[in-house]
């Protein structure tokens, strides 16, 4: 699995007082722990940072790459700060996040995109609301991202979609319409797209506490629906042990046996099952809870482990 590590983002107040004072050393240390955890590479997200943004960009990157060697994913809706990024990258190829398929920005990231050599992640979404529905998503990318691609001459392979995990705090019925989108994306292009998800996204607006276990089970599920890439937080040890155990295909104990089952479940598209679960284990049994409430067949509430 292809983890992006999430841990570099300005909405953390610990981000933005390091942004704010330059802080170097924050940055590499945030870099350097976050790929010794796994990290396959670091997102930097900045926000729009509009008036700073194509002087703090750079910064950002030749700080971090003092430190590490993996691509650095310029995370950021200002254009010119990406451009200023770009230049100055000078390690592995980097990733843009993202176009859209708003006009704006079909019209002028692919170009920048091409024009440096960096990879690129495109969301299936246009003006206005997301859409829900698996095939709304799948639609956006067949019929304006990748013909967009191929205009401008942009090599596939390095092309990534994002059919855009929504959160189960408020939008849990469109949940199960993510591994559908993704399922279908391995079909609708010759060769197969890369596939991204935003993990965390899942548990939006959900308890602190909470959100870990959401995140972790999802990410099996999708692992089932075939994605190749994820945006998640690699300082979480249990999610990536989960990560390890489908990945090795580690059954050696009754959680490796529970998740593998899980994680097969959605590969041969079936409903998973309460007897794939051992609900005698508080572990487990909460997994097979988590499980309901992210296939829309319970509803979510923040005390649905508790029901």
């Amino acid at each position: 699995m292809y983890i992006i590590g999430e841990n570099i983002h300005v909405v953390s107040p610990r981000v933005a007082r390091a942004i704010k004072e330059r802080d170097e050393a924050f940055f590499q240390d945030m870099a350097v722990r976050q790929v010794e955890a796994g990290a396959s590479a670091v997102d930097l997200n900045i926000g729009p940072q509009k008036k700073e943004g194509e002087e703090l960009l750079p910064w950002l990157v030749e700080t971090v790459e003092e430190v590490v060697d993996v691509p650095l994913v310029f995370d950021t809706t200002n254009l010119d700060a990406i451009k200023a990024a770009c230049q100055v990258v000078s390690k592995a190829q980097p990733i843009i996040n993202s176009v859209s398929a708003k006009e704006e920005s079909l019209e002028k990231v692919p170009l920048v995109a091409a024009e440096y050599n960096a990879r690129l992640i495109g969301l299936t979404m246009e003006s206005g609301m997301i859409p829900v529905s698996a095939d709304e998503r799948v639609t956006i990318a067949i019929e304006s991202l990748i013909p967009r691609m191929l205009e401008v001459g942009f090599p596939m392979e390095d092309f990534i979609i994002d059919p855009l995990v929504l959160t189960v705090s408020g939008c849990q019925e469109y949940c199960p319409e993510f591994l559908d989108a993704v399922r279908m994306l391995k079909v609708a292009w010759d060769p197969a797209p890369k596939t991204n998800a935003g993990l965390s996204n899942v548990s939006n607006a959900v308890p602190h506490e909470m959100r870990p276990l959401l995140n972790r089970v999802y990410q099996v599920m999708i692992m089932g629906a075939g994605i190749d890439m994820i945006i998640a937080d690699p300082f979480d040890e249990d999610l990536m042990e989960f990560i390890r155990i489908v990945e090795e295909r580690d059954d050696s104990n009754d959680l490796g046996k529970a998740l593998l089952k899980l994680h097969d479940r959605i590969v041969a598209m079936e409903q998973p099952q309460a007897e794939d679960f051992d609900l005698d284990d508080p572990e487990q049994e909460a997994i097979w809870k988590t499980v309901q409430v992210l296939q829309n067949e319970i509803i979510y509430t923040d005390s649905y482990l508790r029901v």
